[in-house]
């Protein structure tokens, strides 16, 4: 990784392109180069079969000039530093600041190029980018121009175990505009990881990722919630308000913070936890769910009927009360 600072004073973080990368795209660009040369040297040197020996040769110079020398210099200014070599490898070519390079740094870049390129079979090229910390060649020296990879292999992203179920909804008022990217980074790794880490440095890890996030969101972690599934669940609400920003409303699966995922032994849970640093360490039972409320059934007001003290429920049926043309309901009003 190579720092470049910009004239306005910003940080670029680049990869230069090594050698194998380099002397691999070039070899295309040789490849191309010479099979359209010797296409035009052919195609030349029909046409000219009436000249004399030196149009011919003339011919020839100037086949050689506009194919191996002008044709790398106008594709390398008209696709900004990318030929047919460096877009198949995956390389660019830029300014020293990081922004894209102009004809003159393509005409000194391919100038300078048959010398150490063509001349010496790419050997002078090769020592120069041995020897440069950043793997440049003399063209790119004084052209002031660097090769850098456009192609970064990603490393596949761990998977983040949900929160358990009982936390769903649970922390959907707190404020998290206040917490950095950074801290956000740092609790996905430790997710992530967790079943990688020691238990003890695991829970001490995440007992300082949760104050930390507590902090930023200005409310206190819950003391009777494991630290490891309150980062969880936190990163899920924040994950279902991005869905909900980015579908415009309510995204599919945004209607809890939480995500249920059915049959937890299946997918690797004991009792509702992804991770054991996700139980709760005392007696601590989730609640549980209220049972819903029955409209039209019977009643739950106490009712002075005949025969029945008040204070008292009778077991039967609770009396209905019929009014004018209208059938009974079984609702009976309160007294």
């Amino acid at each position: 990784m190579s720092e470049l600072v910009t004239g306005e004073a910003v940080a670029l973080e680049l990869r230069p392109a090594r050698l194998p990368s380099r002397a691999l795209a070039v070899l295309i660009d040789l490849i191309v180069a010479v099979v359209v040369y010797v296409a035009v040297t052919i195609a030349v040197v029909a046409a000219a079969a009436s000249l004399d020996d030196a149009a011919q040769m003339a011919l020839s110079i100037a086949a050689f000039l506009l194919v191996l020398v002008g044709g790398p210099i106008a594709v390398e200014t008209l696709s900004h530093g990318r030929s047919l070599g460096k877009l198949a490898v995956g390389l660019r070519v830029v300014r020293d600041d990081g922004g894209p390079i102009r004809f003159r740094h393509a005409l000194v870049r391919g100038a300078i190029g048959v010398v150490e390129i063509l001349m010496t079979f790419g050997v002078v090229a090769c020592i120069a980018s041995l020897v440069s910390a950043r793997g440049r060649r003399l063209g790119d020296v004084f052209a002031g121009t660097l090769v850098v990879r456009e192609r970064i292999p990603v490393a596949p992203s761990g998977f983040v175990p949900p929160p358990p179920p009982w936390l769903a909804g649970r922390f959907s008022g707190l404020d998290l505009s206040a917490v950095p990217d950074g801290l956000w980074l740092a609790i996905r790794q430790y997710l992530t990881r967790m079943h990688q880490l020691d238990p003890q440095v695991g829970w001490a890890m995440a007992e300082r990722l949760a104050a930390d996030l507590a902090a930023r969101t200005g409310a206190p972690a819950p003391r009777d919630v494991p630290p490891g599934a309150y980062l969880a669940a936190v990163v899920q609400e924040r994950q279902v308000r991005e869905s909900r920003r980015a579908f415009g409303g309510t995204a599919p699966g945004a209607g809890s913070s939480a995500a249920v995922v059915p049959g937890g032994a299946a997918a690797g849970m004991r009792g509702g936890y992804p991770h054991p640093e996700m139980r709760p360490a005392g007696p601590f039972s989730p609640p549980s769910p209220q049972p819903p409320v029955s409209y039209g059934g019977e009643a739950s007001a106490v009712v002075e009927r005949p025969g029945v003290p008040v204070g008292e429920v009778s077991d039967g049926p609770a009396p209905t009360v019929p009014s004018e043309g209208r059938p009974a309901s079984g609702f009976v009003p309160p007294a």
